[in-house]
């Protein structure tokens, strides 16, 4: 078997350079050609995983199919490369020290001092192979986290010094993002922040093979030059990444920039066909020339950041584009919206997307936003609590049981229409401990979601703590509200939808990690023909 291949991509002078955007860019490239790629991310971060950062701190949270809690830059991977990822590709600092520490409690080092070198660092080099040996892949992207410079990515650095040193010429290459930033008072870009990112890489034992330089303006051929020059890298490798109008342009243009050819060389890899890139292209055009408009809103209370909201944000561009749809999203904070303003904050749009979250901040807002879609007969999307407030909204309004609510909100309630699962009433540490990961659905036939989904079982993934209570399953599917899908194994309620409204479903899992270029999301693709349609009348 031909030995796998390994990119490291490392930041330099700021950090939200879009690394992310980057590797998953030259994978889908590769990838294109035919090569089996994968795109692994380690965080400098003491966090375990993501799960229990608040959102305003790191943006959402991307669950895999196996119950991993990881960066939002996982779902880049999958959206560009429709493979999904895994536990395997997502590694903090944390989850370093943590295996370190309990082999050193085992007493695996058979007494011998523990440090960052040889210890951190042979754990950090393992993880970074892990994908590489299982046989599956021909390319190994692994992109770390955070700026060369910051004192925590040190160990990670200095890790992929010693891997790319251990695994030999055209073997393992860095490549090198950084800013080439214009100054406006001068009127010319410069050159020196990306030098001296260089330098501290340099300073690492770390020579950087490929440059990709962010940027605003075009770079011209005389800043290349002294880049190649100054950066001691080939010309050839000075690779400009200027901003785009979409992520999805920067395939294309990584590939006008020759970044998938330079790195192929540098790694002694044949170029093989030109790549595919078909159905992207077919993507990116449908997505620029829409045919219609329509205004979506979403209704969630961490809106002043869009990366709070990134994989919905994305799904909707892929359901835009396959229903030639420009979507315009129009963030609403639920906890400025009551019974008194709900008309005019809703004003104009023509379909709504109550979000998922934590917490009781703002739900009263999301369930006047539900009581107003239903009784208006607006189309109307919910996502795991933006489900669950479905559920208390009609318990309320058209069961008439006032007090209806979830534990999570009033633990008092006498109607907790949503409440804790068994399991999870005696779990007291926070990370990892919700139902995570992918889990079982069936569907009833002939209900909106069979419609949807085209088959009676799917598989979905979950991040959540509390569920519709099934004590009042027969109650609210009497008044109307149906149950349209169930878990199989624990008959916990997972889409709820109302029969005489134009689009009405809620469902308890996460669908907008699943939704891909190549594979937009059906239900997204189905909400947005519904708005399409409401504008329309």
């Amino acid at each position: 078997m031909n030995q796998t291949k390994y990119i490291f991509v490392t930041g330099g002078v700021t950090s939200s350079l879009g690394k992310g955007i980057i590797a998953a860019s030259l994978a889908k490239l590769l990838q294109a050609r035919g090569y089996r790629t994968t795109i692994q991310k380690f965080d400098p971060y003491i966090n375990v995983d993501p799960g229990t950062l608040n959102p305003y701190e790191h943006g959402e949270c991307y669950v895999t199919d196996d119950g991993a809690e990881t960066d939002l830059d996982l779902g880049h991977y999958e959206r560009f490369l429709n493979v999904p990822t895994s536990q395997a590709n997502n590694v903090t600092t944390g989850r370093i020290y943590l295996s370190v520490i309990e082999k050193e409690r085992r007493g695996e080092f058979l007494g011998k001092t523990v440090q960052v070198v040889p210890h951190i660092t042979n754990e950090i080099k393992d993880r970074m192979q892990l994908l590489g040996k299982s046989g599956d892949y021909d390319i190994v992207i692994t992109e770390i986290g955070g700026t060369v410079g910051d004192i925590e990515s040190l160990p990670y650095i200095e890790s992929v010094r010693q891997l790319v040193w251990e695994l030999g010429e055209n073997n393992g290459i860095v490549v090198h993002l950084t800013l080439v930033p214009y100054l406006a008072a001068a009127g010319e870009l410069k050159t020196k922040p990306t030098q001296h990112s260089v330098k501290t890489l340099m300073e690492s034992g770390i020579k950087a093979d490929i440059l990709v330089c962010r940027t605003e303006h075009e770079i011209s051929d005389e800043i290349r030059n002294k880049l190649a020059l100054f950066c001691n890298v080939k010309r050839e490798a000075v690779i400009q990444s200027i901003d785009a109008s979409t992520i999805y342009e920067v395939p294309n243009l990584m590939l006008e920039e020759g970044l998938d050819v330079v790195a192929l060389k540098k790694l002694d890899l044949p170029k093989k066909a030109a790549p595919d890139l078909k159905n992207w292209n077919t993507f990116l055009k449908r997505l620029k020339s829409p045919k219609h408009i329509v205004n979506i809103g979403l209704v969630g209370k961490y809106v002043e950041m869009q990366d709070c909201y990134k994989s919905i944000l994305e799904a909707f561009i892929h359901a835009g584009a396959a229903n030639e749809t420009k979507v315009n999203v129009v963030s609403l904070h639920s906890e400025y919206i009551d019974a008194l303003n709900v008309k005019e904050k809703l004003a104009g749009l023509d379909a709504v997307l109550v979000a998922p979250g934590f917490g009781e901040r703002g739900i009263e807002g999301k369930i006047e936003t539900v009581r107003y879609v239903r009784e208006n007969k607006i189309p109307f999307f919910g996502i795991c609590l933006g489900m669950q407030m479905s559920v208390i909204e009609y318990s309320r309004n058209v069961l008439g049981l006032t007090d209806a609510n979830s534990t999570e909100m009033n633990d008092k309630t006498p109607h907790p229409v949503v409440n804790l699962m068994e399991e999870q009433k005696t779990v007291t540490d926070k990370g990892g401990t919700m139902r995570l990961g992918a889990w079982n659905c069936d569907i009833k036939a002939g209900t909106l979601a069979h419609q949807i989904y085209g088959t009676t079982s799917i598989s979905e993934r979950h991040r959540h703590r509390y569920e519709y209570n099934s004590a009042y399953l027969d109650q609210l599917q009497k008044a109307g509200l149906l149950a349209s899908g169930t878990n199989p194994q624990t008959r916990l309620v997972e889409i709820v939808e109302i029969e005489d409204h134009p689009f009405f479903i809620g469902v308890q899992y996460h669908p907008e990690y699943k939704s891909t270029v190549a594979n937009p999301h059906p239900i997204f693709v189905n909400f947005v023909a519904a708005a399409v349609k409401a504008k329309k009348k």
